[in-house]
């Protein structure tokens, strides 16, 4: 159960980077869990852990780093097409 909590969360903060940044994440919901949880490991590592921790998932540093992952995966996609 905490699993499916963690990607809901994570898909949840890949769809408001998407959203913050203008960029559409390639390969839809999927992107977004991608971007979601990959970018929650960008925010912790570059942060740390602060603000409100809603499913194991520090959402403000999450979010700042899903946003550095949706454009520089939008950048990467562009270049490939």
């Amino acid at each position: 159960m905490e699993l499916l909590f963690y990607l809901l969360v994570g898909g949840i903060i890949g769809w408001m980077a998407s959203e913050v940044s203008g960029t559409s994440v390639p390969g839809g919901v999927v992107g977004h869990f991608t971007a979601g949880i990959a970018g929650s490991w960008i925010g912790a590592q570059l942060f740390g852990a602060f603000g409100p921790i809603i499913g194991g998932i520090a959402v403000f540093p999450a979010l700042i780093g899903a946003i550095i992952f949706v454009v520089i995966f939008g950048l990467i996609a562009k270049a490939l097409k």
